[in-house]
């Protein structure tokens, strides 16, 4: 057994962290737009430092990105090069509304995604959409509206309903949240949250969390109804958590981790609230506001697939505080020491992958989708202008061969894979360049200067044999 002959190869990014041009043609503004470069970017991030005015001592890298606003015609035809089969992208939904709520859509944001998948097609590219990639109107957070309030799902679906409409027939695969889990950790990336003295932080990021599962319910039914031939799925950052030791509280605290991001997978792909949330819920005193017709909504907006990110496992203990830590997608982990780590401090795990893809697949008997993986990394030019990235072929190497055993030896149905970053692009927890995850380097640095030139890797050519070979040649 081998993977499916319509495996869909390809790569992804967003929105935010590629396109720039964050004033063109009538966009505006968004939460994504409001992350400074430097230290403080965490706190933003997290809602626990106000970021709703643009300050001249702070630098917006997600504002210019790498300008595929401009580049996009050489940027789908060097993926196109590479043989991608599937381009995973995002909407900027302040490109569609500008303020999010507006009388009308931004007909100059319409038409440039017009542009883009006029060219994905033009190329036999699949677009694989996300609706919503850490992007919320930064015109409704000023207004008191963030993902607490229910208003956001009118605004929301809205968005989702003119696009799907008129991407209709271009634009088969969806998905409704990225990583829909970190709104828990930074809500305000997440759900355009920042909280203020006395609120109750939890129960606010599981009301805002309820208001995306009510949405995404939505969207997903809405999208049926406007083409049949689409297929909706759910996003998750995934990695499950190891227990550090053998004590029985240690495996019960990577039960809890993992749970507290399958919660949302549950939803989406079950269509009801698990036990051990309602539970939750009831422990911690949550009253977590539901509309008498939510449960129903929910249930009959299940979703088609499921898909994940995947970077690195993580290592829990129910006495965190006793090992040394280390950081990951978005939180930290406890080091564990059968590991290596990048220059960031993410840990190397390639049978992570296969572990998390059978956990995944054996909860939810849906068709898994690895739409992130990918190995952040210092590039360093030759004289001559090479990028010989042997350690990216490496990683991706390694991931690749974890997820054809899922396939092969243990029976996953998977439909297709996109490397993250596979053009370099604004590191989401750092805001950084340096670290590039591309198959394409561009030549732009951490303070925003460079010329924006595109440079194919060695890794891109290593990376068209194995789409060629479908997966055979790695």
């Amino acid at each position: 057994m081998t993977l499916r002959k319509d495996f869909l190869w390809g790569g992804a990014t967003a929105a935010n962290q590629v396109e720039g041009g964050a004033l063109a043609d009538g966009r505006q503004l968004a939460n994504i737009d409001m992350l400074p470069y430097g230290p403080d970017r965490s706190a933003v991030g997290a809602g626990q430092l106000a970021m709703l005015e643009t300050k001249s001592a702070y630098r917006y890298p997600a504002r210019q990105a790498i300008d595929m606003y401009h580049h996009y015609h050489e940027d789908i035809k060097l993926f196109a090069e590479m043989g991608f089969k599937v381009y995973r992208m995002s909407i900027s939904w302040t490109r569609i509304f500008p303020n999010g709520d507006d009388a009308t859509p931004n007909e100059a944001g319409l038409a440039f995604y017009d542009q883009i998948f006029k060219e994905l097609r033009h190329y036999h590219i699949e677009p694989l959409v996300t609706l919503a990639h850490f992007d919320i109107p930064l015109a409704l957070i000023k207004r008191g509206i963030d993902w607490r309030d229910r208003r956001m799902i009118t605004y929301f679906t809205r968005y989702a309903a003119v696009v799907m409409r008129r991407y209709q027939g271009m634009v088969k695969y969806w998905l409704t949240f990225n990583e829909i889990n970190i709104l828990l950790h930074q809500p305000f990336v997440g759900g355009g949250i920042i909280f203020k003295p006395g609120d109750n932080q939890v129960q606010g990021k599981y009301q805002a969390a309820h208001h995306q599962l009510v949405a995404s319910a939505q969207v997903t039914q809405l999208a049926r109804q406007i083409d049949s031939e689409n297929m909706v799925g759910c996003m998750l950052a995934g990695g499950n958590n190891y227990p550090y030791t053998c004590r029985p509280e240690d495996y019960q605290e990577a039960l809890n981790r993992d749970r507290d991001g399958y919660f949302f997978i549950d939803v989406q792909a079950r269509g009801k609230y698990p036990n051990y949330a309602l539970k939750k819920f009831e422990r911690e005193q949550l009253i977590i506001e539901m509309a008498p017709a939510d449960q129903a909504t929910l249930a009959a907006g299940t979703v088609d697939f499921v898909s994940f990110s995947y970077y690195s496992s993580r290592t829990v203990s129910a006495h965190q505080e006793d090992y040394a830590q280390t950081t990951g997608n978005i939180y930290g982990t406890i080091k564990n020491p059968n590991l290596p780590s990048t220059k960031w401090g993410w840990q190397i795990d390639p049978l992570g992958l296969r572990n998390s893809l059978n956990q995944l697949y054996d909860r939810y008997q849906k068709p898994l989708f690895i739409v992130e993986n990918g190995l952040g990394a210092v590039d360093h030019p030759t004289e001559t202008g090479q990028i010989n990235d042997d350690y990216r072929i490496d990683y991706l190497r390694q991931h690749i061969q974890a997820f054809k055993d899922a396939v092969t030896i243990d029976g996953v149905d998977l439909l297709g894979y996109t490397t993250w970053g596979c053009i370099d692009l604004i590191a989401a927890s750092t805001g950084q360049m340096s670290k590039r995850y591309g198959f394409i380097y561009v030549d732009r640095d951490n303070e925003g200067h460079g010329t924006f030139k595109r440079t194919k890797k060695q890794s891109f050519y290593w990376y068209q044999k194995v789409i060629e070979s479908n997966g055979e040649v790695l």
